[in-house]
Formats: structure tokens, C-alpha cells, sequence
């Protein structure tokens, strides 16, 4: 796998007086964790790798010890779904966006472009040597190749590899045996009505990806889910069968989707929602979906933002399903470049690649942000390089967030009789019944203005808690019953780095707790009711979206495993 170095803000050779004000937070951060320098580069002695979590049922292991200690973490910023060229309905070339992300800070990427004959053929080779030549010049950035996936009876994938011989490979080769469009299995499509074996067909993909990484032809390989209520074609058994098939390689959705400047007051019509979620529902939805499924609520997917909603519905089965969050950049707000013009006798199908974009004086459409503009993914590692994002990924040690509204976030559960650090996001902390733990929240807050001029500040923090009843019987609920928000703290005013404390008892079932927050500009009683969720995120009016005046951050679960 390709040799990084550390990217700037880790790395001590470089001064203080050389960094600006992200990067000076970041090495904070990184220094009160206990990792910096060649401790980071290295993984360190005391900073075991970030392993797998188990997704066996809660009471499974019922030989491990109680309790748990997970390593401390420094937290990547990314994002998995970007565009360029090689995308047929995109504009930047390659090197455009990765210097955009670059300036916004991300310290990785995935290049995802469609799934296209011209793609496959030619565009999917072109990029990765553009990719090639880009981590050889920039070893400090982690620049991924994938595939936005059109999954057979459903919508779109981000899929992508570890680096390595076989990367580009992998990715022609699923594209051309297990993708809807190519096969003409998606929606409006010839073959689309044969649902049982379109659905059967994309098992069947993730479980190729899945051998592949077994036998080793590649390193590593993940999907997750994008814009899954955008149209509401992702229904939820389907969701549960993807997970199910191979869940080491499907690990999640998209909690937020790109598009978030749709709906900017002014620019994107008068029927625009962040997200672009205002095209649904359709003949083709799934039928249990409700009306307001179709929306996002401060920004993000209904399937995440509804507490006691679908992605509860799944946690609550007892097994980790991550979400995310992205700039899906295909054309940015209010920039003025435009597609470059065709020669004679070129198009997609035979070139694989867009012409390059043109600048002019004049202000183009779009609808997105630019990589780690507006939307951000925080992965823990112990170490820096391509391997520990894709593991802390499948560990779930994730969180998110809008408009720069956090600098850090660090979350541990632990029990009261014990004196380690616990167990953070994505784990799985054994306790008998009974017991008395803590939540430890540790926030840094904002430390400089956002690429919009404002200085975010987090207004409250929810814990939301649910129960954990295994497997379903109905694989097409969306409703978690048992989970709401348990506790809210207002944090208006706070500065710096604090730590909230919030007591927790292990009753006679295992639970899960995750986090929820945002700059308290709106907030409204949540989808399922004042009694789930008191001031929650709320729809927008159409067409009046601004989204840095409505931002929020979501983590990925902890699992508490009640041994009784």
C-alpha cells in the first residue's frame, strides 16, 4: 500500500508560525491525544490498530471480560464522493478538486465517479493515472479511487479500494458485471421491473467485493450508501440485505448528502431542498415510505435525522451501520466555470472523459459545495495513512459535520468502577445489569471563521438512546419504538475544549447511545413527536434552505452489551 507522509499539521517539522488556524487546532487536538510525530506515523507501542468491531449479537461473547478500552484517536477529516471529468454530468477536472480539498483541509478523499460504458472503457484507467501521478507528488494526501455504483433495483454506492495493482481492476470489472445502469436494471430502465432478481443481483455484488478482499486480490474494499431517501427507492429490507451480505464491506449510508446549497434563498428555485430531495416520491418509492420521507431535516437524510426512524430501526438490531456525510461536488455555488465544448465526433462513450471546464465572467448553476467546504467526515485512527481511514470506516468511529461547526469531538462510555478510557464510537462496552456509567463528551468548539465568514458556535447536544432488540421480523420496518433523546444540554456560550459527564445506567437490556447537535438557529419538534424528540432538526421551506444558518453534527453509536 502507498507510503504517506504526515500531513502538515502532524507533523512537528513543521512550525506553528506555518500553520493556520485549522491546523494549529487539529495538532492540539492531536497533542492531548497523545499522538504526534513519528507516534502517529508509526501507529505507536501503546496504540493497538483500529480493528474491526464485532457484530455478533449483543450477548454472543459472553466469555470476554467486562467492560473496555479503546485507543485514544486523531480524527481525520474527509469525504467519499467527489466528482471530476470522468464523471459524465460533472464539470472540475481532477486536479481542481484536489486542490480544493486540500485548501478546505481534508486529509482524504474518494474520487467517485458514475458508472458509464465510456467510464469503464476508458475513463476509469485515465483517472488512475492521474490519481498515480497525484499521490506520488502529494504523499501527504489520501486520494482514493471509486465508483458511484447504480445498485441494481436501487440507487447509488460510493465503492471503493485500498491502493494497490489491482485497485482500477477491481472497480472495471464490478462495473461491468454488477451495475444497474449498465445492465439496464434501474428505475425507468428496460429490465428494472424484474425486481427479485435486480435485488438478488446486487447481494450477489456485495458479496464479490467481499471475496475479492478475502482471497486478497485487493486490500481492502468498502460501500455505503448514497442519498438514500432522495428518491425512496432504497427501501429498507433492501438496505438490511446489502448490510447482511457482507457486513465488513457494507458499512453504512450517507447520514447527510451533498447538494446542500439547493436550496441557498434566491438561487436554486422556488421548489429546491437541500440535498436536491425534492424530486420523490415516484411509481417506483417504496409504498411504506410516509410523505415526509422525502425531504432532508437540517440537511440531513430523514432516514438519519428521524429519531426512532429507519437508521434507529437498524441500530437497534444490535448491529453497527455507520453514516456520513459529503460534498457529492459536481458543480459548486456560484463559481464560473462551465463544461469545456466536444470536438468533432467525441462524447462520453468514446472518450470517457468530459471536456475540461472553461472559465467565464458569468456565474454558473450548481447546487454543491466543495470537498470539506461545508461537509465533513471525521474518522479515528492511530496512525496516518489509506489503511487506518478505511479501518477506522468499518470500525465505525465516525462523526460529522456542517459548516465547520466543531474543531473535535471525542466520545467515551465507560463503566464508573473502572479507570481506563472506555470504549468511543463505533464500540461495544460489556456491563452487567444494573450498573452505573458515564458518557464523557469532550467538544472543541469552533476556533475560526467558516469558509461562509461566520464563526460557528454549538448551541445544544442531545444523547439519543435506544434499545437493542435484535434481529426484526418485518425487514421493511422503519421504526425504533424504544429509542428517543434521553438528555440535552445547552452549550451556548461555552469556549475551547470542555467535557460533559452524563450518568447512564445499564438497565436489563443492551442499548446504544449516539450524539446529535447544532447551532440552535432551528430547531422544532422531531418527526415522530415532542415525546422522541423535543427540538430536533426541522424541514426547511422550499426554495429557503440557507444551510450555514441550520448546522448540525451527528456521531456514529456506542453499544452497551448488558451480560445478563
Amino acid at each position: 500500500m502507498t507510503e504517506q507522509q504526515l500531513p502538515v499539521w502532524a507533523d512537528p517539522a513543521v512550525s506553528p508560525a506555518d500553520l493556520d488556524a485549522q491546523g494549529v487546532s487539529r495538532r492540539q487536538l492531536m497533542r492531548r491525544a497523545g499522538l504526534f510525530g513519528a507516534a502517529f506515523a508509526l501507529g505507536g507501542a501503546a496504540a493497538p490498530a483500529v480493528a474491526a468491531p464485532n457484530a455478533a449479537a449483543p450477548n454472543a461473547a459472553a466469555g470476554r471480560g467486562l467492560g473496555g478500552d479503546d485507543p485514544r484517536l486523531a480524527y481525520l477529516v474527509g469525504d467519499h464522493h467527489v466528482h471530476s471529468v470522468y464523471s459524465h454530468d460533472a464539470k472540475y477536472t481532477f486536479s481542481q478538486q484536489a486542490r480544493a480539498a486540500a485548501k478546505y483541509g481534508l486529509d482524504w478523499m474518494v474520487f467517485n465517479e458514475h458508472s458509464n460504458f465510456g467510464h469503464a472503457h476508458y475513463g476509469a484507467a485515465m483517472e488512475h493515472r492521474e490519481i498515480l501521478k497525484a499521490r506520488a507528488e502529494n504523499p501527504r494526501q489520501l486520494i482514493f479511487q471509486g465508483l458511484e455504483w447504480y445498485i441494481p433495483a436501487a440507487e447509488h454506492c460510493t465503492v471503493f479500494a485500498a491502493p494497490g495493482p489491482h485497485e482500477v481492476d477491481l472497480l472495471t470489472q464490478f462495473e461491468l458485471a454488477y451495475d444497474g445502469k449498465l445492465l439496464n436494471y434501474t428505475e425507468g430502465a428496460a429490465g428494472a421491473a424484474d425486481t427479485a432478481r435486480n435485488e438478488a443481483h446486487a447481494v450477489k455484488a456485495i458479496k464479490w467485493l467481499a471475496e475479492q478482499r478475502r482471497k486478497g486480490y485487493v486490500d481492502d474494499v468498502l460501500v455505503l450508501a448514497n442519498h438514500p431517501l432522495r428518491l425512496g427507492i432504497d427501501s429498507p429490507h433492501e438496505l438490511r440485505n446489502w448490510r447482511d451480505a457482507a457486513p465488513e464491506i457494507m458499512i453504512g449510508m450517507e447520514g447527510a448528502p451533498g447538494a446542500q446549497g439547493a436550496a441557498i434563498p434566491g438561487w436554486g428555485g422556488a421548489t429546491a431542498i437541500r440535498g436536491e430531495y425534492q424530486n420523490a416520491p415516484s411509481a417506483q418509492s417504496h409504498s411504506g415510505y410516509p410523505a415526509g420521507a422525502y425531504v432532508t431535516y437540517g440537511g440531513f437524510d430523514w432516514a438519519t435525522a428521524t429519531v426512532g426512524g429507519l437508521w434507529d430501526s437498524m441500530l437497534a438490531e444490535g448491529s453497527l451501520f455507520s453514516i456520513t456525510t459529503n460534498s457529492d461536488n459536481h458543480r459548486t455555488v456560484f463559481d464560473t466555470w462551465k463544461n469545456g465544448d466536444w470536438q468533432a465526433g467525441q462524447n462520453f462513450d468514446n472518450t470517457g472523459r468530459l471536456p475540461d471546464p472553461v472559465n467565464t465572467d458569468t456565474t454558473q448553476p450548481g447546487s454543491d459545495f466543495w470537498p470539506g467546504e461545508f461537509s465533513r467526515t471525521h474518522v479515528g485512527v492511530t496512525r496516518y495513512g489509506y489503511g487506518a481511514v478505511m479501518a477506522g470506516l468499518r470500525a465505525g468511529r465516525v462523526w460529522l459535520d456542517q459548516g465547520h461547526l466543531l474543531d473535535g469531538l471525542d466520545v467515551r462510555v465507560q463503566r464508573d468502577c473502572d479507570s481506563g478510557r472506555g470504549v468511543t464510537l463505533g464500540g461495544r462496552l460489556r456491563v452487567r445489569r444494573g450498573e452505573r456509567l458515564t458518557l464523557n463528551v469532550t467538544v472543541t468548539t469552533a476556533s475560526r471563521a467558516n469558509p461562509h465568514g461566520i464563526l460557528p458556535q454549538l448551541a445544544h447536544l442531545d444523547v439519543i438512546r435506544g434499545a437493542v432488540r435484535g434481529p426484526v421480523t418485518d425487514r421493511d420496518t422503519w421504526k425504533a419504538p424504544d429509542t428517543k433523546v434521553v438528555h440535552s444540554k445547552d452549550v451556548s456560550g461555552r469556549k475551547g475544549t470542555y467535557t460533559l459527564r452524563i450518568p447512564l445506567t445499564a438497565g436489563d437490556e443492551s442499548f446504544y447511545v449516539r450524539l446529535r447537535g447544532s447551532d440552535g438557529n432551528r430547531n422544532g419538534t422531531g418527526y415522530l413527536g415532542a415525546s422522541v424528540d423535543p427540538h430536533g432538526p426541522v424541514r426547511h421551506e422550499p426554495g429557503n434552505g440557507d444551510p450555514w444558518a441550520d448546522t448540525w453534527f451527528y456521531s456514529n453509536p456506542i453499544f452497551v452489551d448488558v451480560v445478563r
